[in-house]
Order: structure tokens, then sequence, then C-alpha cells
């Protein structure tokens, strides 16, 4: 008798403990850990899916165990790695563990989806049996379990392989190819009885006997790229010299062509960080390095030479970068760098695209994986080196669950892996660098940019002087002139703006209404394009009022400024200036950020304007000017991590400018000229600005200081969130020790989103040994709320305190 351990998904009733199921002996052989199956669940007839866990001879419990319905998959879909991470994300995340296995598998794994089997030797006997004559056969659930035990077994002796196909999706581009059974010598005989005028056979066979190791190749690249007419191809088909069959295309992502690129001389400081960097990938040791290197030092070499390294070692090589689909001449690097090696994974990718990438990582046909946040799932084997770049960015942290840093886990996989981490910043975390000071991680510091240019000259514009509040609109004149130098000179700007849409909200300058949203707890923005008013939290959009909706009057207008409206600005004051736009809305469409990038650094365009998305990971000779309007717009916000965040957008996009051998030029237009955030950033000063800021988080007793968890609740009615608030804050008291602080129940910075009141609590504490079992407690004891209309979460180190 064999049974399985099986995580069960029962959306209204999830644990972590898992569930004992008898294997049948049909399928004892067939049933390993990090398969997922179906079973029964309840008293009733329901099925269920799981993940099998364990499997293991016996089973401690009396009763009588119910069997498994059938598989789901005929290979296992997560590895052991996989697998023993799951258990520590639940936990660290206080989430279930269903949730976390869920997160790990690509999206396509959890649609609906076919299977087929794909054979790999045609010429195996069972293989033809299996097929009886067909191409492929589907895995349903109509196939015996004698026939699923064949499956079994030629997939693991690699005679057949099992696609999953996504229902309704095109996923796979089908393509004609050409393929010979005939060996060199026999294509050589074929030649030579060929007429010595019949010039196009000739060729076809001389590149089908040079060629014969990488066949089936595309009939489109043999026309395109090597001149074989296709009535050449038809002619050598009706010889039986070849064979026309259909390849599955794996498609390319979007804006990923770079070209081939080899390793840069590298300065003092970069070869002290490879050098350390490769010790540790030798030596196999999980050791965190903390590269803090001023914008322009060169971090993107440091990462290449040591991926390379790691490569040298026959390992494998995991790099996470923010939001990659912003930053595709990060993704050009690598790919330039390491071509077919790579796989890309991010949110921008189509289902289709994301499968064929994860393929090609499962199949281990390529040694290194660059994406976003997710990505630190991939299933890459070997790992010998993981990297995540702007490892400050909040992006890195999930905001639902399972609520997960992208940081914790790799560090949770270098130590199953015994790999370096190497986080690289110009500006980073408070929470890093003070395990960098500690000695807990490694602090590498390259403080030169690689030319030995000056990092560029800042210019702080206070926007209160009587000169700039005078000004129409929203540019100063320091900005307007040196705008107008820069284009004179036929070099390129960059201008910032921490917002999006036209103008920030309508306001009555009779009676002071402002237009909220119905839904959430907030001012509609006005959309030019669309011309509505548009909320950004949960999509309302009404028509633009002429009159005021509360005391009648005409005097409604617009107050803040958008993207749309200084894009405007740039066209009346610099008409023959070719401005470009790139925030939310205009790269809403596929590869449009790449399209964008790719027209700037081409020079199709003087300016280039846009929200955070172009404040990091950069990089044109020609910008050699750096505008940024409203750099207050983040200060203002009620989070302890405002000033942070403040400092790291300035220091970062004024990285940006004289990043060649021209010399860079800033301008920080600012309501708080006196702000240490703005001052450091404007001299680059990290050291000072930590300093600083250390002292105040000190002070207010926040990370790193101390550890924070945020209890969130919400729900329809405002009185019944208030009430489990309390009941909520009354549970965490009684696992609290007196050093702790408990902030709340008390609203959220906005109150109301798609008509749900939100309420928060927040424990800040150092050493807490029973909260962590509280939590959890919590966690399964409201599960039965969600019937009720209540959202609670429990999120660990919370990136943003409203």
């Amino acid at each position: 008798m064999a049974v399985a351990e099986i995580i069960v998904d029962v959306p209204t009733m999830q644990t972590n403990r898992p569930f004992e199921y008898l294997i049948p002996d049909s399928l004892a052989e067939v049933v390993v850990p990090g398969m997922r199956v179906e079973v029964p669940f309840g008293r009733g007839k329901r099925k269920i899916q799981g993940f099998v866990m364990q499997v293991k001879a016996t089973s401690d419990f009396q009763g009588k165990l119910k069997p498994i319905s059938r598989v789901i998959d005929l290979k296992p879909v997560l590895s052991d790695e996989m697998l023993q991470l799951s258990y520590w994300l639940a936990d660290r995340t206080y989430s279930f563990q269903i949730s976390c296995l869920q997160t790990m598998l690509p999206s396509v794994m959890r649609a609906k989806y076919k299977q087929y089997v794909i054979p790999l030797d045609k010429e195996d006997t069972e293989v033809q049996t299996l097929l009886d004559g067909k191409e492929t056969l589907e895995i349903t659930n109509q196939l015996d379990d004698a026939t699923i035990r064949l499956i079994n077994k030629l997939r693991q002796n690699n005679k057949i392989d099992i696609q999953y196909v996504v229902e309704n999706q095109a996923l796979q581009i089908k393509r004609q190819a050409v393929t010979t059974s005939l060996n060199v010598i026999q294509l050589h005989e074929a030649k030579s009885k060929l007429r010595a005028n019949a010039k196009s056979q000739i060729k076809l066979l001389d590149f089908l006997a040079h060629h014969l190791e990488e066949l089936p190749v595309e009939l489109n690249v043999l026309q395109k790229e090597f001149g074989i007419s296709r009535s050449a191809i038809k002619t050598a088909e009706k010889n039986q010299l070849l064979q026309i069959t259909e390849v599955t295309k794996l498609r390319k992502p979007v804006g990923i062509d770079p070209e081939k690129t080899t390793k840069l001389k590298l300065t003092e400081e970069q070869q002290v960080a490879v050098s350390e960097i490769g010790d540790a990938i030798q030596s196999e040791t999980p050791q965190t390095f903390l590269v803090e290197g001023v914008t322009g030092s060169g971090k993107t070499e440091v990462y290449l030479q040591t991926i390379e390294k790691a490569l040298q070692q026959n390992k494998t090589a995991l790099m996470l970068v923010p939001e990659i689909s912003l930053t595709p001449q990060m993704v050009n690097r690598v790919v330039g760098r390491f071509g077919n090696q790579v796989a890309v994974l991010h949110s921008g990718l189509s289902s289709g695209e994301r499968y064929d990438e994860w393929t090609r990582i499962e199949n281990h046909d390529v040694k290194v994986v660059v994406g976003a946040r997710s990505a630190v799932f991939a299933p890459l084997n070997k790992i010998g080196l993981i990297i995540i770049d702007e490892e400050h960015e909040a992006s890195y942290k999930q905001d639902d669950n399972p609520r997960y840093n992208a940081r914790d886990v790799a560090l949770w996989r270098a130590q199953m892996n015994h790999c370096p981490v190497v986080l690289g910043s110009a500006t980073p975390s408070l929470e890093s660098r003070a395990r960098a000071e500690k000695g807990v991680y490694r602090l590498i510091r390259m403080k030169k940019r690689i030319n030995n240019q000056n990092l560029p000259h800042v210019q702080i514009v206070d926007m209160r002087d009587a000169e700039n509040s005078a000004t129409k609109g929203d540019f100063s004149p320091a900005l307007k002139e040196s705008l107008q130098t820069t284009l004179q000179r036929h070099e390129q700007a960059i201008v910032l703006l921490n917002r999006r849409g036209y103008s920030s909200f309508m306001m009555c300058r009779e009676c002071g209404f402002v237009l909220k949203c119905p839904n959430c707890d907030v001012s509609l923005t006005y959309h030019k394009d669309l011309g509505k008013m548009k909320c950004h939290y949960c999509g309302h959009e009404e028509p633009v009022p002429k009159y005021c909706p509360n005391c009648k009057s005409k005097k409604i207008g617009f107050y803040g400024t958008g993207t749309q409206n200084i894009e405007q600005q740039l066209n009346t004051l610099f008409p023959e200036a070719r401005v470009l736009r790139m925030d939310v809305d205009t790269t809403r469409r596929k590869g449009s950020h790449a399209k964008i990038l790719q027209k700037f650094g081409q020079h199709q365009a003087d300016i280039l304007l846009g929200t955070q998305m172009i404040a990091k990971g950069l990089d044109f000779p020609d910008v050699t000017l750096v505008g940024v309007i409203n750099a207050d717009t983040t200060l203002s916000l009620a989070d302890f991590r405002a000033s942070e965040r403040t400092f790291q957008l300035l220091t970062q996009v004024s990285g940006r400018a004289g990043r060649a051998d021209k010399t860079g030029h800033v301008v920080i237009q600012t309501f708080n000229p006196d702000h240490y955030a703005i001052k450091d950033a404007a001299e680059q000063d990290y050291e000072t600005f930590f300093k600083q800021e250390m002292y105040i988080r000190h002070q207010s007793n926040y990370t790193p200081y101390y550890f924070t968890t945020l209890i969130s609740v919400a729900n329809k009615d405002e009185g019944q969130t208030l009430k489990q608030s309390y009941w909520l804050k009354k549970q965490l008291e009684t696992s609290l020790s007196k050093d702790a602080i408990l902030l709340g129940p008390s609203p959220t910075m906005i109150s109301r989103k798609q008509n749900k009141y939100y309420y928060q609590i927040i424990v800040k504490y150092k050493h807490e040994p029973q909260l962590h079992q509280k939590l959890l407690e919590i966690l399964n004891e409201t599960q039965a709320d969600a019937k009720k209309g209540f959202t609670i979460a429990i999120d660990n180190e919370p990136q943003h305190i409203d």
C-alpha cells in the first residue's frame, strides 16, 4: 500500500495540513511528489485538485483512506526544492500553502489547458503502439491506468515528452520544416547522381549534409537565408530525399533583439567586486553581497561577468530586475552577452510566450533567467548565482497573497543551492544597508563612474521664490533655459513628473467641492485623451462636468498637473522639439515600452517625458539634462518610507544625465528645498542620508530597528469593519509583551476603495515569541469571515503603510 500526502484546494476551507489519500496500485509507479492530482473531498462526491507533497508506505490513520481519483499531470510540475520552499513561504507570509504552490506555477498551468504526448523517439515500438498512427495523443480522463503507466514509463526513458496547451489560445505556432532520414554518405551519393545544371538541388543537398545535426530547419529559413527555392524542396521531397514536417516554434519575447556584446575591461572597483563574488561562486558559499555603486559605476558589467563565472562552473544564474518591461535595455544587455542561453520571464509576456520560456528553463535549454518578481520561482537547477538589481525597489514585494518579498525568497534559494546573492543598488534600502553595517551582508562599494566622469551638476530650484511662483505653468525659468540650451546643442533631455493623467482633480472655486469617486475616497483624475474623469483605484469613469454638481457654479476647473498637461506645455514652449511621453497610458500596448525607448535611443525625439518608470535603468549617452517637476509628490505621502522613496527616485533619475563623455545637468523643482532627502539626493550623498534617516527611524521605532506587521480589515459596512478590527486587536494583545507597540485600529489613508471601508492595525516589535503562532491562528480563524464579506490580510514587513 502506498499513501500520498496532499495539500488540497478548498477555497472556503484552506488549511496547511496535508490530507492522506490511498494511491491505487494501478498508479503506484506514476504518483510522485510535485504532481497535481484530483481527489474526492468531504462526504459528497465533490472532486478537487491538490498537490502531492510526499509519498510514503504507510499511514497512521485508523479509518479507511479514499483513493486518488486521477493524476492531472504526468510529470511533476514542481521540483522538491519548490515543495520545500512552499512550507517556508506559507509560514513566512501568513498565507495558505495551496496559494504558495499555485504562485510558483506559470499562469498557463493554472488556466484551462490540454496535455499532449509528443514523440521523441518515433522508431520505438511502444511509442508507435501508444500513438496508433497519430502525430500526438491527447491525455484525457478517459485514458485507462495501463495507458497512463505506459506514458509515464516512456517519459522517464526520454522517448516522449508532455506539452501543455492552453485552451482558446494559440499557444503554439506551427511552422513547416525540412528534415531527412538520409545520412551524410547517402546525401553525397544522391548529389553525385544529379545533373550538373541542377544547381538548386545540389545546393539543397549540400545544405542538408552540412547541417544534418541542426535539422529540422524551417522552410522559410531555407528560402530567405539560404536562397533555396520552394520548387527545389518539393522536387527533393518527391524523390524521397527529404521530408516536410511541422515544428512548434517557440515565441521570442517582443522587443528583445540585441546585438551581440563582448565583455568590457573592468575598472579597479569592478574587478574587486567580480573577484569576491567569483570566489563565493567557486567555493559554493551562500554569502550575500550588497553592491552599492553610484549611478553609472558599471554594476551591470559586474553582473554580466559574474554570471559568466557561474556558467564556467557549469551552473545556472538567476537575475531579477524590477518590472522588467520598464527596462528593456537591461534585458538586451544580458541577452546580447549570453544569447540563446537566456530566458526572459515577466508580466508583459503573453501566456504562450511565458509558457515557452518556462518550458525552455524546465528542459534545461537555458542557463540564465532574467525576470521580474515571480521569476524568483523559475525552475532552474544547480543555481550558481542570484542577482537582484535595484534591490531597494518596492515592486519586489507582492501586494496580495502570498505577500512575499522576492529578495527573501532569493536568499532562501541561495541557502538551498549553496550560492551567493548579489544585491545591487545606487540607493540600497535601509534594511539591506543596516545588515551590511552589522556584517550580515558583505558591502562592496563602487564610488566612481566608469569613465571617471563626474556625477551631474544638480541645481535645486525653490518654487516658492517670487520669480518661480509668478511663472505660468510648471516650468521655472531655470528649467526652461536649460531645456533651450540642451535643444540648441542637439542633445537630449529627460523630464520626470511624479504623476499620471492630464491634471489631478476638479475643484469648484465657488464652494470648494472636489469631484470624487462614488466607490472610493479619492478625487477623480481628468484624462484628456478619453475626455473623461477617471478613478485610478477602481476604474470608475464619468463625463467632465460643466457645472459644479454641488452649487451649480460654472467656476469648476482643473487643479494639479499630469503628464498630458506637461506634454502640452512642452509643445507650446518648444514647438520645434520632438517630445515622447512614457507613462501608464502610453505603455498599455504590448512592447510599447521598448518601442518608445528605442525611438529615443535612435534620436527620433529630443525630450523623453514620463513618470517614475523613466527614473531607472536607462542609459542614453546623449542625455545631458534631467528636469524634475514636483519633486515633493512622494514626500507628501503618509508613509514612513516617504523620505527614502524620494531620495531614491531623485538619485536614480539624476543618474540618467551625463553617462557618457558629455557633462550632465539636473534641475530639481521643489517646494521643500531644505528637506534632507532632496538636499542629499542633489549631492548623491547616500551616506549622509542613511545616517539621518536611520536616526529618524530609531526615534520613531520603525524598521530596521523594529519588525513590522500590518493587519488590515475591509468590509462594505464601516461599523462591522471597526468591530472586527477591535476583536483582532484584543486577540493580538493576549500574545504580546509590554515591549511591543500596537497601533490602531485606524482608517487607511484612502479609507474607502471599491465600496469597502479599510482599517488597519500595526504591530511593531523586536522579539515576540508568541506573536507568530497567534497570527497563524488568526489566519485560520478568520477564514469563515470571508463569507460575511470581510477581507482580512496579514502583511509581514509591509512596503507601504498608508
